[in-house]
């Protein structure tokens, strides 16, 4: 059973799943498989708007969100988390990026550095200076990385990725996928574990 995460480090929900996933995994034996999109491509494509913009002006729903994510955090007993003083952040360069991780073989790596850096220990990430400082920081090649973001392969996966998961279903981040079935949102993951429990049984 392929069991898919479709991200963007954008999403701060996208990164509090990021941080329960490994939980689900050791209690299923099922991997995630990450896959990087664009989530301003998405919303480009499906006409779709960040909760930023769409709960603008909305009285009661925006503190319930809030307090639906503090539930979350203490659910899962997540101490490393912070609301991103910089948000939104232009994360063009940085899901670039994860493609090119990937190629370079340090996707993981990558992927844990540049969430710490947007959601633990929050940054302006999408100030070249302040990403290029982020990762050397983190012990990745800066330069290999940025190096690769620039090459049409990368841009032309990313942009792949993000219309392919659109195509599929996907109108924002987190977005999961266990085998065909698609589930939205960090509040989905326990269907998500029960899927994967249960096609594991048939």
């Amino acid at each position: 059973m392929q069991v898919e995460f479709h991200f963007d480090f954008g999403s701060p929900n996208a990164y509090l799943s990021h941080l329960v996933v490994p939980e689900i995994e050791r209690r299923t034996g099922a991997q995630f498989e990450y896959v990087p999109v664009l989530l301003g491509g998405v919303f480009k494509l499906t006409n779709n708007r960040s909760p930023a913009e769409s709960l603008a002006g909305i009285r009661n729903k925006p503190e319930y969100q809030r307090l639906e994510t503090a539930r979350f955090v203490q659910r899962h007993g997540i101490t490393r988390f912070a609301p991103n003083p910089f948000f939104p952040v232009n994360t063009l360069t940085l899901m670039r990026g994860a493609v090119a991780a990937r190629r370079l073989g340090v996707f993981e790596r990558y992927v844990d550095a540049v969430y710490r850096h947007m959601w633990a220990e929050p940054k302006k990430m999408d100030e070249p200076e302040v990403l290029r400082e982020a990762l050397i920081e983190s012990d990745l090649d800066a330069e290999a990385i940025l190096a690769l973001v620039q090459t049409a392969e990368v841009k032309e996966e990313l942009l792949a990725n993000t219309q392919r998961s659109v195509e599929r279903g996907t109108f924002g981040s987190p977005t999961f996928f266990v085998g065909k079935e698609i589930y939205f949102g960090k509040d989905r993951l326990r269907d998500v574990e029960e899927a994967i429990t249960s096609s594991a049984l048939t």
